[in-house]
């Protein structure tokens, strides 16, 4: 006998009702085979749905120009994860915090082609890092505070960490961004850990030099292997989200590994895509229902 698949459908907020439901389930119903009917997660928002036989790359290209987000889980795949591997920029925050820092030196948009280049993996992590910090020498350290003042929590971002710390899960946040913004960021959602790299500040200004080591996609992937092992999971036992290419090592090793709102190279390299909805559409993925979801950190 063939054990079904669970495919899980994320709509915007109450968006999957009466037409727009009507065409996603034709749409499955033309690329897979029912094995059970659907069970709401979330009504109007979220459902699982046990399918065989799925035509996976057609079905989610289909349900992705409706604006609907998917995932497909394979039977016997633990769902629930114990560990959850965050990036900081685009992910858990709305925007880039270098890219904003530059702002207070009327220079956003040019640091913000490189930010783009180096998150779309054309150019070196490191060699874009320095160079972007490098234009910000002269800056004064109280920059940081204006800048951290004016982040905003990309929608979600409380209740994936309320809702997975809150079930035992060991959170991290790991950026190639700066500890000025991770700390403060970690401590307001709940991570009970967090990393980033340091910026050389030196008599109340920024010196343009960004401290030793940097945290790049390697050191990301070292630190989901560090959470798991002291969680005492395996590294299918995680969640990894990003959206940049300095992302990838570790959203490719994680059980589940989530591009949220990526990059294009970063979409098609992992399994799992958020394109269309929040964070809480992670927790979806995992099959918590609605009034499991713990809203914001207690």
């Amino acid at each position: 006998m063939i054990q079904p698949q669970t495919l899980t459908l994320v709509a915007p907020t109450g968006n999957l009702s009466a037409g727009l439901w009507e065409r996603a389930a034709s749409l499955v119903a033309s690329h897979a085979r029912s094995a059970a009917a659907p069970v709401w997660l979330a009504p109007g928002t979220a459902l699982d749905w046990a399918v065989t036989d799925t035509d996976w790359p057609g079905l989610s290209t289909a349900l992705d120009a409706l604006q609907i987000d998917c995932a497909l889980h394979q039977p016997g795949e633990r769902r629930r994860k114990r560990v959850l591997i965050a990036d900081m920029d685009s992910t858990m925050v709305q925007g880039e915090t270098l890219d904003e820092l530059a702002a207070e030196a009327g220079i956003k948009d040019r640091i913000a082609a490189i930010t783009a280049r180096a998150m779309a993996g054309e150019l070196d992590f490191a060699d874009a890092l320095r160079e972007r910090v490098a234009a910000l020498a002269g800056l004064p350290e109280a920059a940081l505070a204006r800048t951290l003042a004016r982040t905003l929590l990309m929608p979600g971002a409380e209740a994936l960490v309320a809702t997975m710390a809150g079930n035992g899960a060991k959170c991290w946040l790991v950026s190639g961004g700066f500890t000025a913004f991770t700390g403060p960021i970690a401590e307001r959602l709940g991570f009970e850990h967090q990393q980033g790299n340091s910026l050389e500040v030196v008599g109340g200004e920024i010196t343009g030099k960004v401290l030793p080591p940097i945290l790049d996609r390697d050191a990301k992937r070292c630190a989901l292997e560090r959470a798991a092992a002291e969680r005492g999971a395996s590294l299918a036992d995680a969640l990894a989200v990003g959206d940049g290419a300095n992302d990838l090592a570790m959203i490719q090793a994680a059980g589940m590994g989530v591009a949220f709102q990526a990059k294009p190279a970063v979409r098609q390299a992992a399994r799992f895509h958020v394109n269309h909805t929040d964070l809480r559409t992670l927790l979806y993925y995992q099959g918590y229902r609605a009034a499991e979801i713990i809203p914001h950190r207690r």
